[in-house]
């Protein structure tokens, strides 16, 4: 969740005039304390004002192809959507329940990656490193009656 964050600047410095649908998918992906679905974003929007639901899927794409919103793998074959890392965010893991389906982002320390031996040693290009760990978060252990020790 970012309290920090100026979306308008953000989408110009994405290339974007800051458009009213455009800054509000922003805000509400960058006020969300998890990764979000389209269909979250979706409703969340609708919530404000009546959209077409291929617009926000095409502002989405807009979004991740101009690198201010990642898209990230879920476990159940679906996507999330968080802010892309800037300035006042780094990159970080993801813990997915398998279970619930749940996506949390994780503390940037909590898996210490160095990413530059992989840069020298690569032939290719890196442009993005996804990691996500997958499991049974702690609600769900709680309703199976195990608790995480």
């Amino acid at each position: 969740m970012c309290q920090e964050c100026d979306y308008v600047e953000l989408l110009s410095k994405g290339g974007l005039e800051s458009t009213p649908n455009r800054l509000t998918i922003l805000k509400i992906v960058g006020g969300s304390a998890r990764p979000l679905t389209a269909r979250e974003v979706l409703k969340a929007l609708r919530r404000l004002r009546d959209i077409n639901r291929v617009t926000v899927y095409r502002i989405l794409e807009l979004l991740v192809e101009k690198r201010l919103l990642d898209r990230i793998s879920a476990g159940d074959r679906s996507f999330r959507y968080g802010l892309a890392p800037n300035d006042l965010h780094q990159p970080h893991p993801h813990f997915y329940c398998t279970r619930c389906g749940q996506m949390e982002c994780l503390n940037p320390q909590i898996l210490g990656f160095d990413v530059e031996p992989l840069r020298r040693d690569f032939p290719g290009s890196i442009e993005k490193i996804q990691i996500r760990l997958d499991g049974l978060c702690r609600d769900c252990l709680e309703e199976r009656g195990v608790l995480p020790s």
